[in-house]
């Protein structure tokens, strides 16, 4: 198809044709007879030409540009046309260049949808793109880029104007969308008028951004808000220059002020919650000529309905607190930047002071307040540090690490809480958990509470991740060297009731030889499953952990490792699992890492596991995971028999010693005993303790209760008196003192300890010889206390009281 272009010399019209960029020349313009890439038309040429190609598009671009002179003639104001009718379907530009003098301003006013002012680089959703820069003598600045469908309505300029309207060949738009007006000077590099209507949000920047706003140059922004709606100013990209004259900010005319302008600097957070219309002014200075530097400003406008509970202020006092800080933010601060299209939640210091994000300090008291619809999407990071610097001032003092009630009396939802202990190289930080304990998250048993501890010790050079702990397990104690981080992390709004029962405690202690310990006590109703700090990366190089497990006295412990090796190789050093029971002479399990683990064991006592690196060759490192169970200990059935027939035994004894002495004491008449010759009644080698003879001590005569008889048989009582039974009595053959024998006291025993060899004791009442001797068989029998078996030979008797002389006399 041919295509024909007839220009007008007064409507000051060029067009122009030309291939695009990095095209190969393959599509030629037949102009008569003549083949070409590229055409110009002038004002006044009526030119005919012809495309080779059936896609023209894919290779060709124009540029439609009218010149307008506002300077030495009138102004063509009113609305601007896309002229010359019947262009071919190429990728064009429409360019209008009008100059005028500086002394007069010009306005370019769009129709509805209005302008969006976009970065460089971004795109319009349809393609179709306007572009404003300003002329002053010959000076030009990129006023900005702009989509359709915004809320820009207006921009009035100082002096000339090159307006661009980009159209891809595509586009069904056959009007330019804006029009020309004549203003009086506006005194300033340019004015944009912006008008937002209901709940919106728009993105402006100063001129030539991401380049330098011009050097001493003043521009002003006007915002149109409805009266039943609030705005907010939020910075988010700015630079400075380096000024050697005047000082760069920005100036506000707010509605209700008294102190118009009010004048805040580019770090300042800027107004918040302005009710109606407002401008913004951003002023320059004169620059280093040396070292000019770059102002460059990029900001968010937010237009909201004013909140519920916007008068509603919320005491924040951290007064008493020390060396804390909290931060009330939006989710996913600080390495997720919001969207400028996402509702925003605002917290407010004061009436004007708001933003995104809120940082209050330790030692004052706050008022605050929200402009949020959904405080939910809010969240709460504090972080306090504890130091210590001599062990002298700190060591008996206790920490409790715990949230503050200023904190959890928000309605905002705690995020985080970070305690930053740091101590010198020779004082250590150990964490208690003294009721609820903690537990190891590990794949096996993971926590499922609402909030846990993760806890870091590092050192300039090393980074340790020790765990993420949480509360109701077995560890009772973690002791660790170096500066140490714990982060309270909440899931959910179950933390507000749990944070009533924290327990965690924290306090600073002397030096520790492994680089952590933990003291465990299993809990003996599950299985208790421990690993190696910074897991699943591995222990750094030369660092040793160790685990104390107590177990209880009436029960044993199960120890397990998740797997049979190390699974490392070293390149220096050894690696090392070590487990010993806390026992005077335990043996030691010792295993290298080309060694297999332990198999499962039991652990009777109180044992200490040691896990100690090396270095790793590349791509291995030393992740370990152990388990400890509890059970009952399991009593011998034997064991438990003998037992109980001892004590069967022992009460039948005392039973019938009871009723001897009863009988006894009712007839008040000498004592009848029954005699076993085969007890032996003397301790030997321990002459010195009786001095005289047998004859004439009274050692020989006692009274035995032998287990065979029932004493309720053996006494008789005739007319007051005792009258043995037949045949029981064995006669005893040598000779006999004047009184009836009688064995000593145990307290005669403890004086004779501490007497001379030469004294005798003293002697003894009638009331001593209610004292009994007990004769045990043990001839033939085999005593089994589970490892070893032990029989006694010798005497067939012996003598309790003996040994009791004996013990005595070894004490």
């Amino acid at each position: 198809a041919s295509f024909t272009i007839s220009l007008r010399s007064v409507d000051n019209i060029t067009v122009m044709i030309r291939l695009r960029p990095g095209v190969l020349p393959i599509c030629p313009i037949r102009v008569k007879h003549a083949r070409r890439f590229e055409l110009e038309i002038k004002p006044g040429d009526n030119v005919t030409f012809t495309f080779l190609c059936s896609t023209p598009e894919k290779y060709f671009i124009m540029e439609i540009q009218k010149n307008i002179d506002c300077v030495s003639g009138p102004c063509p104001y009113g609305d601007v046309h896309l002229y010359p009718p019947g262009l071919p379907r190429l990728n064009r530009t429409f360019i209008w260049d009008v100059k005028a003098s500086t002394k007069a301003g010009l306005e370019l006013k769009f129709s509805t949808p209005w302008l969006r002012q976009i970065e460089p680089g971004e795109t319009c959703p349809d393609f179709v793109s306007y572009n404003i820069n300003s002329c002053i003598d010959k000076a030009t600045v990129n006023i900005g880029t702009f989509c359709r469908n915004g809320s820009v309505s207006r921009v009035k300029l100082l002096g000339g104007v090159i307006m661009s309207l980009y159209l891809p060949w595509d586009s069904p738009l056959t009007t330019s969308g804006f029009n020309i007006a004549n203003r009086a000077s506006i005194k300033r590099l340019c004015i944009i008028e912006s008008i937002l209507k209901g709940e919106s949000s728009i993105t402006l920047m100063s001129p030539n951004y991401p380049l330098g706003f011009p050097e001493d140059e003043l521009m002003t922004w006007q915002f149109v808000i409805p009266p039943n709606m609030r705005a907010s100013v939020f910075f988010h990209n700015y630079s400075l220059s380096n000024c050697e004259r005047k000082e760069e900010r920005v100036e506000y005319y707010l509605p209700g002020s008294f102190s118009n302008p009010e004048v805040f600097k580019l770090s300042d957070s800027q107004p918040a919650n302005i009710a109606g219309s407002f401008n913004l002014s951003l002023q320059g200075c004169d620059q280093d000529a040396q070292n000019p530097g770059i102002l460059r400003l990029l900001f968010q406008v937010v237009v909201q309905h004013p909140q519920v509970d916007e008068n509603v202020t919320h005491l924040v006092d951290l007064s008493k607190e020390w060396n804390m800080t909290v931060t009330i933010h939006f989710e996913g601060w600080p390495s997720r930047v919001p969207l400028m299209s996402e509702p925003i939640c605002l917290i407010c210091k004061d009436p004007r002071t708001c933003d995104r994000v809120l940082t209050l300090v330790s030692g004052a008291i706050y008022k605050i307040s929200f402009l949020c619809k959904d405080l939910s999407r809010l969240r709460i990071t504090a972080e306090k540090g504890i130091s210590c610097v001599d062990l002298r001032w700190c060591q008996r003092k206790i920490y409790s690490l715990l949230v503050p009630k200023v904190i959890t009396q928000l309605p905002i939802q705690l995020h985080k809480f970070i305690w930053k202990l740091s101590a010198p190289d020779l004082i250590n930080v150990e964490i208690t958990s003294p009721s609820l304990k903690l537990q190891q998250h590990v794949p096996e048993q993971r926590c499922n509470t609402s909030y846990s501890y993760g806890i870091v010790s590092a050192t300039p050079e090393t980074e340790l991740n020790v765990g993420v702990f949480c509360p109701g397990g077995s560890i009772e104690k973690i002791q660790m060297r170096n500066n140490i981080t714990i982060s309270l992390k909440t899931f959910g709004k179950g933390f507000l009731n749990d944070s009533d029962h924290q327990d965690l405690k924290m306090s600073f202690v002397p030096h520790i030889k492994d680089e952590c310990t933990f003291t465990v006590s299993p809990d003996p109703k599950a299985k208790v499953y421990l690993q190696t700090p910074n897991w699943p990366y591995g222990l750094p190089p030369y660092v040793s952990i160790s685990w104390y497990v107590v177990v209880p006295s009436k029960q044993v412990a199960r120890l397990g490792f998740s797997k049979d090796r190390m699974g490392i190789m070293c390149e220096t050093g050894r690696a090392y699992v070590n487990v010993k029971e806390e026992l005077q002479g335990a043996e030691e399990i010792v295993r290298r890492e080309d060694e297999l683990l332990p198999k499962p064991r039991n652990m009777y006592h109180d044992f200490w596991v040691n896990v100690s690196n090396c270095k790793p060759v590349d791509k291995t490192q030393l992740t370990l995971q152990f388990w400890v169970a509890l059970a009952d200990k399991q009593i011998d059935l034997g064991v438990i028999l003998a037992v109980v027939a001892g004590a069967g035994v022992l009460v039948a004894i005392g039973l019938a010693v009871c009723c001897v002495k009863k009988k006894k004491k009712k007839s008040q008449n000498p004592m009848v005993g029954v005699y076993n010759a085969n007890v032996n009644t003397q301790v030997p080698g321990n002459k010195g303790l009786f001095a005289k003879g047998r004859k004439n001590n009274e050692s020989h005569v006692y009274a035995v209760i032998d287990d065979a008889m029932v004493y309720g048989h053996l006494l008789k009582e005739s007319n007051g008196t005792v009258t043995p039974e037949v045949d029981v009595y064995r006669p005893f053959d040598g000779p006999i003192g004047s009184l009836p024998p009688s064995p000593p006291p145990f307290s005669f025993r403890k004086d004779i300890k501490h007497s001379p060899d030469n004294e005798e004791p003293p002697p003894l009442t009638d009331t001593d010889h209610d004292t009994y001797t007990f004769a045990h068989q043990k001839s033939g029998q085999t005593e089994d206390n589970g490892d070893t078996n032990e029989k006694i030979n010798g005497d067939t008797s012996t003598s309790l009281l003996e040994n009791k002389e004996q013990d005595g006399l070894v004490e």
